[in-house]
């Protein structure tokens, strides 16, 4: 029987781990003081509401493309497919709606059926013949864009239902459009199936070792074969969005999004949680490289610089997460 006097031993304090809380948020801290330094610079221009909410909504389309990357990437899997996707599902919308008069529900209902039967094609080719994904999607997504061009006839279809505009881009909440709000809801919901379901644990094991899935009764293939159609699912969602912020479809310009998209994933594997592909990581790199473009662009440096600012920050991106993987590798 413990004496009155004696005192309960103390529980360990957990303390701080800064190196790795740093780690996890540099991203976020130089996203902040990348946006300080522009504020300062351009404080009329850059640092307006008008700016700040053009940056939010104008990217969200990159926003769901991220998105539909890290699914497969998280399998171990590349879809360089998903811009062609995007592509494919805007004009399936643009011709469907505008230019055969089917209904607006049916045409998007359609472009994402499109995205579906992509990602099964994509499946079929990487699974049962063991193509690389790397391979197949890049043939798939050049076929794919010969399919717009023929279908556009190489140019741009516009008189889409300004119903599709009006809840995309045409409303608006605190300034921002919906969708701002769409994106961002998309991401928490992946978010929560990566951190909170059985379904992104899966997908985690079977990127990290399929050998090692498959011997834990996980089945592979249908993982990345779900991975694969769902990501590309997501793609013709962001085609239908970005028809509805144009109005129209343009044969060419989904391609412009496929290296900001692998650029934003590979940096967004290097914040929140480093190592892993993560929605929250993405989002952040998204629009980490939305204010440098911006930013730059507002103080005058030419156009050429988007180009080594997204291939800069992919290159550097991939060499940063596969120093934090080879770390993780070596305290396992």
């Amino acid at each position: 029987m413990p004496h009155p006097t004696d005192t309960p031993a103390l529980a360990p304090r957990r303390h701080l781990n800064w190196a790795q809380l740093g780690e996890s948020y540099a991203l976020v801290i130089v996203m902040i003081a990348l946006f300080g330094v522009f504020s300062l610079l351009l404080p009329t221009t850059f640092f307006s509401w008008a700016n700040v909410s053009t940056m939010l909504g104008s990217q969200a389309i990159l926003v769901f493309l991220t998105l539909s990357l890290i699914l497969t990437l998280t399998a171990g899997d590349f879809d360089l497919s998903v811009a062609a996707t995007l592509t494919i599902s805007a004009m399936t919308v643009a011709v469907l709606n505008a230019q055969l008069e089917v209904p607006l529900v049916l045409a998007i209902s359609a472009a994402l059926l499109v995205g579906a039967f992509i990602g099964l094609v994509n499946g079929f080719f990487i699974l049962y013949f063991r193509i690389p994904s790397l391979i197949v999607t890049l043939g798939t997504g050049t076929f794919i864009n010969g399919i717009v061009l023929w279908m556009s006839g190489s140019t741009t279809i516009g008189g889409i239902d300004f119903t599709l505009i009006k809840f995309v881009v045409g409303t608006r909440f605190l300034g921002i459009p919906l969708l701002f709000y769409y994106a961002l809801i998309m991401c928490l919901i992946v978010w929560y199936v990566f951190g909170f379901t059985t379904l992104g644990r899966r997908l985690l094991f079977v990127g990290r070792g399929r050998e090692v899935a498959l011997l834990s009764g996980i089945n592979v293939e249908k993982v990345r074969l779900g991975a694969l159609i769902l990501s590309s699912m997501m793609a013709a969602l962001a085609g239908v969005f970005y028809a509805g912020t144009l109005g129209a479809a343009d044969p060419n310009s989904g391609n412009s999004f496929l290296l900001p998209a692998f650029a934003a994933a590979f940096l967004g594997a290097t914040a929140i949680t480093p190592g892993r592909f993560n929605p929250i990581g993405s989002f952040v790199a998204v629009y980490f490289l939305v204010i440098g473009i911006t930013g730059l662009t507002m103080l005058g440096i030419q156009s050429y610089v988007q180009n080594l600012f997204y291939g800069g920050a992919l290159v550097l991106a991939v060499a940063l997460s596969q120093l934090v993987r080879k770390r993780e590798a070596q305290e396992l």
